[in-house]
């Protein structure tokens, strides 16, 4: 076997065990449309799993990404350039907030958060050292890496992995009685997500984030909300705290930030939080770096003009009002916001997997989870037209 062969294969066994049956190469993308080697096209509908809210070979994209390649693309830590402080002052000021720390994936924003949290509250809340209890939400997901796994629910995600690392505590999502009881002087930070992508787009109870803002406020602990998949626009807003009207203390985002050209993500706090960390204390070989920055930053353009916010928002009302209409029969149960749902199948018609696949035939990508779930969500650049044509063959698969 050649090694292209062993390496197709190895992929082919990835995914067939983990992950989303999708085709092994794509030789051409489009806006919301993918093509494979051998010229089959498949209209993107898990754009939020793949971070490519923005459209695949967005011109505005490539074209500030090539520009970057022809002058320098990664510099030593030891020196700075000229794309590093517009991005950090560009994001602050989308976000409301003061200080950014840039990091490359989604994971690594959440374990420098972890970080700063801790150090946050031995520095300014005056925990006792080796004391800091961060509270989780069940069926959380926040990445894969030891110390994220050991607060997750998720066994296929933990199991095999420990000794974990302690200092978490897990809730019941939605429960604010719960994070009441489980917070005491020790705690130092709240960390969810505002929609529970992994877990099936689950939607918190009206009233839930505020709750928890007022509650963490009241009890100097930190706010700190995961929006890597909920922010940036998918659920028509720029963040989808804002759907309660919340600011958090410190956002976490990714995944769409590096619109689907590179991986970015970045911390984003006041000063009087990130603040704690001195030069020299943390840091990321490629955090920050020229290329990723460039692309952020016309990321952030287009996010200020709030035309995908609006479009999410829109679309995302039509996506909904036609899924609801499948609820009763085929469809148990739909969740979500803007260009983003979760879509519970009836298990007699196959499990979110054997879902996906038969969409998969028809010329759609989803992403199963949990069971019989699937979850949709289409790039903010999709026509009304391409979406009525997925929802066209979604009915197609439900109807047998």
């Amino acid at each position: 076997m050649s090694t292209t062969e062993t390496a197709i294969a190895s992929a082919e066994a990835h995914s067939a065990h983990n992950y989303h049956p999708l085709p092994v190469v794509v030789a051409s993308a489009d806006g919301a449309w993918m093509t494979d080697v051998e010229g089959r096209r498949y209209l993107d509908m898990l754009a939020g799993y793949s971070a490519l809210n923005f459209g695949h070979s967005n011109r505005r994209l490539i074209d500030v990404a090539k520009a970057q390649l022809e002058r320098v693309t990664l510099t030593s830590r030891a020196f700075h350039h000229d794309r590093f402080a517009e991005f950090c002052t560009r994001l602050a000021e989308l976000c409301g907030m003061e200080m950014v720390l840039p990091m490359n994936t989604g994971a690594e924003a959440v374990e420098t958060a972890v970080k700063t949290a801790r150090k946050w509250g031995y520095r300014v809340k005056g925990v006792p050292d080796g004391m800091a209890k961060i509270i989780v939400a069940a069926d959380n997901f926040h990445g894969r890496t030891t110390t994220i796994i050991s607060f997750s629910t998720d066994q296929e995600a933990r199991a095999d992995h420990g000794p974990y690392t302690p200092g978490f505590e897990i809730v019941p999502y939605g429960d604010l009685t719960a994070l009441d009881e489980a917070m005491t002087e020790n705690t130092v930070a709240v960390l969810m997500e505002p929609i529970q992508g992994e877990a099936g787009v689950l939607v918190p109870p009206p009233g839930y984030l505020a709750g928890v803002r007022e509650m963490t406020r009241e009890r100097n602990v930190l706010f700190v909300a995961d929006e890597i998949q909920s922010g940036l626009g998918r659920t028509g807003r720029t963040f989808a705290c804002e759907h309660e009207g919340v600011v958090p203390d410190m956002y976490l985002l990714g995944k769409a930030l590096g619109g689907g050209v590179v991986p970015v993500s970045a911390v984003v706090s006041s000063a009087a939080v990130l603040g704690v960390h001195r030069p020299g204390e943390h840091g990321s070989t490629f955090g920050g770096n020229p290329l990723a920055c460039a692309v952020a930053l016309e990321v952030i353009a287009m996010l200020n003009t709030g035309e995908y916010q609006q479009r999410a928002a829109e679309l995302g009302d039509h996506l909904h009002h036609e899924l609801g209409l499948l609820t009763g029969g085929a469809v148990r149960a739909v969740r979500g916001r803007g260009l983003w749902a979760g879509v519970d199948i009836a298990p007699g018609l196959g499990t979110g997997r054997e879902i996906s696949e038969k969409l998969m035939d028809r010329g759609v990508l989803v992403k199963d989870t949990h069971g019989s779930t699937i979850r949709i969500a289409p790039p903010l650049v999709i026509s009304k037209e391409d979406l009525d044509w997925g929802l066209d063959q979604l009915r197609g698969v439900l109807a047998g």
